[in-house]
């Protein structure tokens, strides 16, 4: 005997059926883009967009910035960057020591977070990619994983440091702390440290609050301009950042007698300037001579009394010695001394050094760090180069709390603190698209 289901028994059976292969597809679907988000990829004209419009705040007559922390340029500047810190899905702070700070959740509790991020603002008479590709392109990966629902493990953090370059204040007072006296040097704005802190949304009188604990890190990357001309000539897509060059800074004193310039013999006369010149040339000497990356540089040389009719009887130069190895860097200043008394003894100059509290240590990025960045170029099909970087990086400080790395894309022409910088927008998007998969790999598990 056959048995015939009632037709609305049957229709509820397939409605159901049809629900659950939906269902089915929808969680494929979703599981399939977490899993697998290879198809996702920097916005190239979005990112150019945002640049420009980021360089509008504190523009000058040059075609570049003059954006300097504290000022109004740089608060106008850091308004913007939180409005898109918003649009990408990120809970926005601003910490105590001004450092803006975009936060998107983890799906797991209690994992140390991933930040990456740079600074906005810009030295005196600056262009519109130093440290701004950097923070761009750190919001443009946040959101792209927001914009594709893609779940991290670990929570993120895009970060914009406070006064980078006055001496990666923010960084800094994240990581080591900040020195007695930093809080009252005069800035590039004319306020105080303090002061600047304060008008951004900071407290100087609450810094404890900005520090971070080693053990609430995951990783930290920065994305960064080289600021010079080695993946540009080289027609290099990605720098793979070595460490960041310790660099150390002296006040050279040259002693030797003012006299009139008319009236003393050419074979009488102790000339500091003359001894300053032949200083100058060693420093440059010892540098090339030696094996290695190092780089020396006087930078500043003041003649007193300072008149053209007075043959100099002091000067006071600068001296910087810049190294990935520290070793290195006292090699070139042993040679350079050597050189000094040499000098001093033919001239009857004596010569003395001044090392300045300005020092900052070789920061070597975390090994696993470059090797996670070098296989995500590799990935996207990019060129790369291992390489160090001569210039300073709140990266160097972040190395104390966290695995750090950075990643370089290419300046054209290596021109930067120059109205002439620029990165072509395709280098910045490879960049954060570098930065994407990095991310992505540490918190996969990749670290």
């Amino acid at each position: 005997m056959s048995y015939k289901l009632p037709s609305h028994f049957l229709r509820q059976v397939l409605k159901t059926l049809g629900l659950i292969t939906i269902c089915s597809w929808i969680g494929f679907a979703t599981v399939a883009q977490t899993a697998e988000p290879s198809s996702v990829s920097a916005k190239i004209e979005r990112i150019e967009q945002r640049i420009q419009t980021l360089s509008k705040y504190g523009a000058n007559p040059e075609g570049g910035v003059s954006r300097v922390a504290f000022s109004k340029a740089d608060i106008e500047g850091r308004d913007y960057i939180k409005g898109l810190m918003r649009q990408a899905g990120l809970t926005v702070r601003v910490d105590s020591a001004g450092n803006v700070i975009g936060r998107r959740e983890g799906s797991e509790s209690g994992l140390p977070v991933i930040m990456f991020g740079s600074h906005i603002d810009s030295v005196p008479g600056g262009g519109n990619y130093d440290g701004d590709v950097g923070v761009i392109g750190s919001i443009e990966v946040a959101q792209l994983l927001h914009e594709n629902d893609i779940k991290t493990r670990h929570p993120l953090e895009v970060i914009s440091f406070t006064y980078e370059e006055g001496g990666l204040i923010g960084s800094r007072a994240m990581t080591t702390g900040l020195g007695p006296g930093t809080l009252d040097i005069i800035s590039h704005s004319g306020m105080t440290i303090a002061e600047g802190i304060r008008i951004v949304g900071g407290n100087p009188n609450r810094l404890e609050l900005a520090r971070r604990s080693p053990e609430e890190f995951a990783a930290f990357i920065e994305l960064h301009i080289e600021q010079g001309a080695f993946l540009y000539e080289e027609s290099i897509d990605i720098g793979v950042v070595e460490g960041i060059v310790g660099i150390r800074w002296w006040d050279v004193v040259i002693e030797g007698v003012a006299n009139h310039a008319g009236t003393t013999p050419m074979n009488k006369r102790r000339d500091a300037m003359l001894s300053a010149a032949e200083l100058t040339l060693a420093v440059n000497r010892v540098a090339t001579s030696l094996e290695g990356r190092q780089v020396s540089t006087v930078g500043r040389i003041r003649a007193e009394p300072g008149a053209p009719n007075v043959i100099p009887g002091r000067v006071v130069m600068s001296l910087e010695i810049r190294d990935l190895d520290a070793n290195k860097m006292q090699q070139v200043f042993n040679a350079i001394k050597i050189e000094a008394e040499s000098i001093a003894e033919a001239r009857q100059t004596p010569i003395s050094f001044e090392e300045l509290d300005a020092a900052s240590p070789p920061a070597p990025t975390d090994v696993r760090m470059r090797k996670i960045i070098a296989e995500s170029a590799e990935k996207l099909g990019l060129s790369f180069k291992f390489m160090p970087s001569g210039a300073g990086h709140d990266a160097a400080d972040m190395t104390y709390v966290a695995p750090a790395g950075m990643i370089f894309v290419p300046s054209v022409g290596g021109i930067s603190h120059s109205p002439k910088e620029y990165t072509r927008s395709e280098d910045m998007a490879n960049g954060a698209n570098v930065l994407l998969k990095t991310v992505l790999a540490i918190d996969s598990g990749a670290l």
